[in-house]
């Protein structure tokens, strides 16, 4: 069996990549290598392109013989989506449009699609279920609700099978040390804290301190990047046997605050982090924590990495042998050039 995964080079869709050939299926990847990166393609064949392009798309399904997409292809930044909310809309919206005609003139029926916690808003309650209203509060919460609109659609109007996975705040590192975070600009929080710790930048910036929570700082619950790719295939997999479209949250159903994050890495990585308070983002809201009960029920899915020591263990290992690794390449570069090579 072989399944095309857009945005198979970057950091969810890679995983999910490796995830798959574990499973015995062969994920052929799709990336304009925007974000994502060559070296993390390695598990099955790579074509260089967009999504939104058709022509390619109708040849790669028809020559790979696809039988299931995951779409993990989208913009991906809040703040981002508010300053280019046209770029959220063409990239995550439009791009969608255009996969999904293509699978629809090639018989491809079935397709996870990579969705996210932002189409929930501000939360009424804690933790949220999927019955919970959406009521996205920036471009990127909206574009994706959008497209699990057009999934509903789709499905009942031309028989798609389609699952929607709402990720809450994916985090930490491949378990084998393969794979991990790798972004030219960070926005994530434990990254983030990881490069301060590691005197990378100066400092990390805590966005409001007068939340109301134990600690006055924001909670997230944060789910291993592992546990997602295996999401992905459970779903596939339930796809596969007849199972009917639906959203479903993926999370562990606890949340940290950005201060037990920090205190989390500075315990495990042994170095103090320096902190900068700083005032709230507009939109943030004080805590999102998943219900991940459906999921559960469905694909009998239940995260395996769920604390958040073990989550920043992986993505510390990784930033360390990623720093090590592109340190020697420096090196060998350097010595290179010196020798007129």
């Amino acid at each position: 069996m072989r399944v095309l995964v857009t945005g198979g080079a970057g950091y969810i869709g890679s995983q999910t990549a490796k995830a798959l050939a574990s499973d015995g299926i062969e994920p052929v990847v799709l990336d304009n290598l925007t974000t994502g990166h060559p070296w993390a393609v390695r598990w099955g064949p790579f074509v260089s392109g967009d999504v939104g392009d058709l022509d390619l798309l109708r040849r790669i399904l028809c020559e790979y013989r696809v039988e299931g997409v995951i779409h993990c292809a989208a913009s991906a930044y809040v703040g981002e989506s508010v300053l280019e909310p046209r770029k959220y809309f063409h990239n995550n919206v439009a791009n969608t449009l255009v996969l999904l005609d293509a699978m629809l003139e090639a018989g491809v029926g079935q397709i996870v699609f990579s969705s996210t916690c932002a189409t929930y808003g501000i939360p009424d309650d804690l933790p949220i279920d999927e019955n919970h209203p959406q009521r996205p509060v920036n471009p990127y919460g909206d574009s994706k609700h959008f497209v699990e609109r057009v999934l509903r659609a789709y499905g009942d109007a031309y028989g798609l099978g389609w699952v929607a996975l709402r990720y809450f705040n994916a985090a930490g590192a491949d378990p084998d040390g393969e794979l991990g975070e790798e972004h030219e600009s960070e926005s994530h929080l434990i990254p983030l804290v990881i490069e301060a710790a590691l005197s990378e930048r100066q400092h990390v910036d805590v966005f409001g301190t007068d939340y109301p929570t134990a600690d006055g700082t924001a909670v997230r619950d944060y789910i291993h990047v592992a546990d997602l790719a295996d999401a992905h295939v459970r779903a596939l997999s339930y796809l596969r046997h007849g199972g009917s479209g639906l959203a479903l949250n993926l999370g562990t159903g606890r949340g940290y605050s950005v201060r037990e994050v920090v205190a989390t890495v500075e315990r495990v990585g042994g170095r103090p982090v320096p902190v900068r308070e700083a005032p709230r983002r507009p939109g943030d809201p004080p805590a999102l924590v998943a219900d991940p009960t459906r999921a559960a029920q469905v694909l009998n899915w239940r995260p395996q990495h769920a604390n958040l020591e073990s989550i920043v263990r992986s993505a510390w290992a990784w930033r360390v042998s990623r720093f090590r690794q592109q340190r020697r390449a420096t090196d060998e570069a350097l010595m290179l050039a010196a020798t007129g090579d």
